[in-house]
C-alpha cells in the first residue's frame, strides 16, 4: 500500500536545495524568558515545595542557621555561596524563605547546563536557571543578570565558577561583586556544608548517599565607598570563610578569629594533594546528633 503523502506525512526536501543548519539556540543564546512567566513559575513552585524540598530533606537532612539575617533584607538580593555538588542548588533554593524562593533565578554555566536543548529546558524550568559564560568575560551574561535584578528577581551565584574538584573552595571570581556594585543590591554570603558527602563531583557515584548537610546565611554585604569589585569580591569570600569556620567550630570562636584576621581560608592548605584531602572535614555525624534546629 502506498504511504499517504503530504499533508498526512512529513514533506520531502528538494534534492537540489541545501538544508540550512538547525537553529539550536543553546548556551548563552538560549531564550529563557518563558521560564519566568506566571504559569511556569506556579508549576515550578508546586514542584519545589512538594517534590524537591521533601526529597532534598530525605537525601540530605538539613540544618539551617542565620535566617534572621534575611528578615530585614528587601528583595531582590544576590546570594553568593560556595559550590561542591549539584545538590547545592536545589538545597539552597528550598532553604530560602518563601518570599525569596519563588522569585529567584540561578546563574548556571552555559557550557554545561545549556549545551543541549533538553538540558536547557530542564534546568530553566526546574530552578529558573539562566546561562552564564564562565570561560571568559561575557557582557551579555552580566547584562541579563543585572536586568533581572532590576526587575525584582533574586539571584543565586557561585563565585567559584564551578564545583570544587577536591572539596576545598576555588578562588572567588568577581561576578557577584560586580553585579552588586552595578545594581546596588546586597550580597548575602552563604555556606553550604556537607553536600560533597551526598553527591560529590567526579566521585564515580551517580546516586546520592544520605548524609546531613548544613546551610548558614551570613549578614548582607554592600560595597564600601570607592571599593572596587575585586576588593569587594575578596570580602565576600572572607565572609563565606567565616561561616565555614562557624560550622567547624562555633559562632564565638569564628567571630573571634575573624576579628583577629585569622579566619581559615576556604581554599585549604597549600600542600600536596593527599594532605589537602586529609585536612578536609570528615563526614558529618548522624542527623540525630546535630544540635542545630532542622527545617
Amino acid at each position: 500500500m502506498k504511504p499517504a503523502g503530504f499533508p498526512f506525512s512529513k514533506p520531502t526536501w528538494p534534492t537540489g536545495v541545501p538544508r540550512p543548519a538547525p537553529d539550536r539556540r543553546v548556551g548563552v543564546d538560549y531564550d529563557h524568558e518563558w521560564s519566568r512567566r506566571y504559569p511556569v513559575r506556579l508549576a515550578r513552585a508546586v514542584v519545589l515545595d512538594n517534590v524537591t524540598r521533601p526529597a532534598a530533606r530525605i537525601v540530605a537532612p538539613t540544618t539551617v542557621r542565620g535566617t534572621e539575617h534575611l528578615r530585614h533584607v528587601a528583595p531582590p538580593a544576590i546570594f553568593a555561596a560556595n559550590h561542591a555538588s549539584h545538590l547545592d542548588t536545589p538545597l539552597l533554593l528550598t532553604t530560602l524563605p518563601v518570599r525569596f524562593r519563588h522569585r529567584t533565578v540561578v546563574a548556571a554555566a552555559a557550557d554545561h547546563f545549556f549545551d543541549r536543548h533538553w538540558k536547557a529546558v530542564l534546568w530553566s524550568f526546574g530552578v529558573a536557571a539562566i546561562p552564564i559564560e564562565r570561560a571568559r568575560v561575557n557582557r551579555r551574561s552580566a547584562d541579563v543578570a543585572a536586568a533581572l535584578l532590576e526587575e525584582g528577581w533574586n539571584l543565586i551565584v557561585y563565585p567559584e565558577g564551578g564545583r570544587s574538584p577536591d572539596g576545598w573552595a576555588q578562588p572567588f571570581r568577581g561576578g557577584a561583586a560586580y553585579l552588586a556594585r552595578r545594581s546596588g543590591r546586597p550580597v548575602v554570603p552563604v555556606h553550604v556544608n556537607g553536600t560533597r558527602h551526598v553527591l560529590p563531583k567526579g566521585g564515580g557515584r551517580r546516586l546520592p548517599r544520605r548524609s546531613p548537610v548544613s546551610v548558614v546565611f551570613g549578614p548582607p554585604l554592600t560595597p564600601d565607598e570607592g571599593e572596587d569589585a575585586r576588593r569587594f569580591g575578596a570580602r565576600i569570600e572572607t565572609a563565606v570563610a567565616v561561616l565555614a569556620d562557624e560550622v567547624s567550630s562555633d559562632w564565638w570562636q569564628a567571630r573571634t578569629r575573624a576579628a583577629r584576621g585569622d579566619t581559615p581560608s576556604l581554599r585549604g592548605p597549600d600542600v600536596a594533594g593527599w594532605r589537602r584531602s586529609w585536612a578536609l572535614d570528615p563526614r558529618p555525624e548522624a542527623p540525630g546528633r546535630d544540635p542545630w534546629p532542622r527545617v
